[in-house]
């Protein structure tokens, strides 16, 4: 078999590619967090403004990996076959409409703008897919690993900006377990394809495994913490569970962010092509590979 056609890591998507997924994922999840909060009376501009900057900052990274940056245009002019295409038109209502929201304090516009980045989240969830010669990310069980770490990323980062509450606390304490549960899915389906062997001694590294220590331990803290804001403790357990908030969203943050380089640049193995009958040059036989 010829060099070409082993399984090798794909080296054109960085640390500045997982840079998008990383800064689309949280700050949708932001947005959508931000726009419950609006809904409920809640203050929520200051995560909507974050959320918002997250998505640009990830856009701009991968406007920088762009060998020449001002073709990044040509990707506003493929709506109808490249989701690429489409997130970029996403974004470009999304953002412009939350600054909006975020400027006049409005809840009906910020829940517009919560549609958008949901669909802006969906559009990278799909790139990722649309990926048929990388396994780690063909998977269909990926899209509901996209949108469930942006979920808990956001849901996370929102309790370090925002109100944290009992009811904020659960929420970010659902979205993290739903996370775990789609990334637990993600390995199962990918355990049964073929040739995924080189993909999941990643995801079972030490490395790999020290992340998913991070992501448990902060939703442990944020567990507990839930449990003492609803036993009414006393001021100084008061400020041990912010502590424990903080500290544990964090960890649920960093963890995501590091699964998710994980998937982008470690696990990304291209797909060997397997030749069971090799053609022979000026014969009319082939021979078994």
């Amino acid at each position: 078999m010829s060099e070409s056609m082993v399984s090798r890591r794909q080296r054109y998507w960085d640390l500045r590619a997982a840079g998008n997924f990383i800064g689309g994922g949280t700050g949708s999840g932001l947005i959508v967090t931000a726009s419950l909060a609006a809904v409920l009376g809640a203050p929520f501009r200051a995560a909507l403004i974050l959320g918002l900057a997250a998505i640009a900052a990830g856009l701009s990274l991968v406007w920088l990996e762009i060998g020449k940056p001002w073709r990044a245009f040509n990707v506003f002019f493929h709506p109808r076959t490249s989701w690429m295409t489409r997130e970029g038109i996403v974004a470009g209502a999304l953002i412009p409409l939350g600054v909006v929201a975020a400027a006049v304090s409005s809840p009906a516009l910020a829940l517009i703008t919560a549609v958008l980045a949901v669909g802006f989240l969906y559009c990278q969830a799909r790139i990722l897919r649309a990926a048929r010669g990388i396994p780690a990310w063909r998977q269909k069980e990926i899209v509901a690993l996209i949108l469930a770490a942006g979920l808990a990323e956001g849901c996370a980062l929102a309790l370090i900006v925002g109100p944290r509450d009992g009811v904020w606390l659960g929420l970010a304490l659902a979205a993290g377990l739903a996370r775990e549960a789609a990334w637990r899915f993600y390995r199962t389906g990918l355990a049964r394809e073929a040739g995924a062997a080189k993909i999941l001694a990643v995801f079972a590294a030490p490395s790999a495994r020290r992340l998913d220590g991070l992501r448990w331990a902060g939703l442990g803290l944020i567990a507990a913490a839930l449990v003492m804001r609803l036993s009414a403790v006393a001021v100084p357990g008061l400020m041990i569970s912010t502590a424990f908030v903080i500290v544990g969203c964090m960890l649920v943050v960093l963890g995501g962010w590091g699964m998710k380089m994980l998937l982008i640049t470690r696990a990304a193995f291209t797909r060997a092509i397997s030749l069971p009958v090799v053609p022979i040059r000026g014969s009319k036989k082939s021979h078994a590979h």
